[in-house]
């Protein structure tokens, strides 16, 4: 792999404590942010153009600002990582970990096997506003690969990475696809309450998989109107995890949106792998509105099927949690934990995978 230079006449005020420190924008060659729209040109980081999520509805004109699911890949043989991130502000939530929701984390990449393994999150102080600098060191000097996470629950302005003046730097590993897995739901499918980024579990799918995706879940927010899904179905995919029924006000609302939701995505996409997930947290509660909503879920899969669809799979929810460790698998009764975040990548992954063995074998 042939290294880049990539400018260095950035002029960047900085508190990290290395004398020969340069940082470089991810925007340029030959850093790549993945999970994020037209990042090159965009003033801030956003997940969808502003005609569409300044118009879904009042929750998502925020949220979408939030970079849940960004990335940004590389490799350098500097022996330490620096990031310096600008945030228009920095969400801190009682019930997630403030890494979580306004921090980045690395993870190392193998060229050899392509997977990612966690190293080190980059630690925001306690009380930062505005952004934040940190920096991760390296007990040697070589050529390696990375992937670092965006938060899942800030927005971001610009991300700088600081590395040696004479480092070499160069592409990150690429994805065994160009096309995405898009998904699409609530806070969970969002990321909370994962410790730090790389734990949603659509990162870890994508770590398993080593595949490209696109998180557009919304905190409270996913409902899928009209609007919201004319853009998924317009954008090229790989798969679609519809994940929403946490967010549907009433069962009602689910019925007249879910399977208008897979008429929509199998009208643009008619072979791709559509998976549906009923709400995880099933356990932790006794509810007719829930099984309600399961039934509705059930139903829109039975539908599928009896069109021909045989590229269509479901997800019972309800089952993901059942085990040994049922009670640590959610913070609050509702978002899960890492260990949650674990199952539900064990469960949404296997289904995807399995989908496109048999798509593509």
């Amino acid at each position: 792999m042939n290294y880049q230079v990539p400018d260095k006449n950035l002029m960047i005020e900085t508190s990290i404590d290395e004398p020969d420190v340069v940082f470089y924008d991810v925007r340029n060659d030959p850093f790549e942010v993945y999970g994020l729209y037209d990042y090159r040109n965009q003033e801030q980081f956003k997940r969808m153009p502003d005609e569409i999520g300044r118009n879904v509805n009042p929750g998502v004109a925020t949220l979408y600002l939030s970079t849940a699911g960004g990335r940004v890949r590389f490799c350098t043989d500097s022996q330490y990582i620096a990031i310096k991130a600008e945030m228009p502000a920095m969400c801190n939530m009682s019930h997630m970990a403030f890494i979580g929701s306004a921090g980045f984390d690395l993870y190392l990449d193998s060229p050899e096997s392509g997977f990612s393994r966690y190293w080190r999150p980059f630690r925001p102080a306690v009380g930062a506003q505005g952004g934040y600098e940190s920096k991760i060191k390296f007990a040697d000097r070589k050529k390696r690969w990375f992937t670092i996470n965006f938060p899942s629950y800030s927005p971001v302005k610009n991300l700088y990475i600081g590395l040696q003046a004479d480092a070499r730097v160069g592409e990150g590993l690429k994805y065994r696809s160009e096309l995405p897995i898009v998904y699409y739901g609530s806070s969970i499918t969002q990321g909370a309450c994962a410790s730090h980024p790389g734990n949603a579990f659509a990162n870890i799918i994508s770590r398993e998989l080593q595949l490209d995706f696109l998180n557009f879940g919304f905190s409270g927010n996913g409902k899928a109107e009209d609007l919201m899904v004319e853009y998924l179905a317009s954008l090229p995919m790989l798969a679609f995890v519809s994940d929403y029924d946490h967010n549907a006000p009433n069962t009602e609302h689910l019925r007249r949106t879910h399977c208008k939701l897979y008429q929509k995505i199998r009208e643009k996409h008619p072979d791709i792998p559509y998976v549906m997930v009923t709400r995880p947290d099933e356990y932790y509660i006794s509810c007719d509105m829930k099984l309600d909503n399961r039934d509705v879920i059930m139903d829109t899969f039975r539908y599928a099927r009896a069109n021909g669809d045989k590229n269509v799979y479901y997800v019972d929810g309800g089952e993901i949690f059942r085990g040994p460790h049922e009670d640590q698998c959610t913070i609050d009764g509702c978002h899960p934990t890492d260990v949650g975040f674990s199952l539900m990548a064990d469960f949404i992954g296997c289904t995807l995978k399995q989908a496109l063995i048999k798509q593509y074998t």
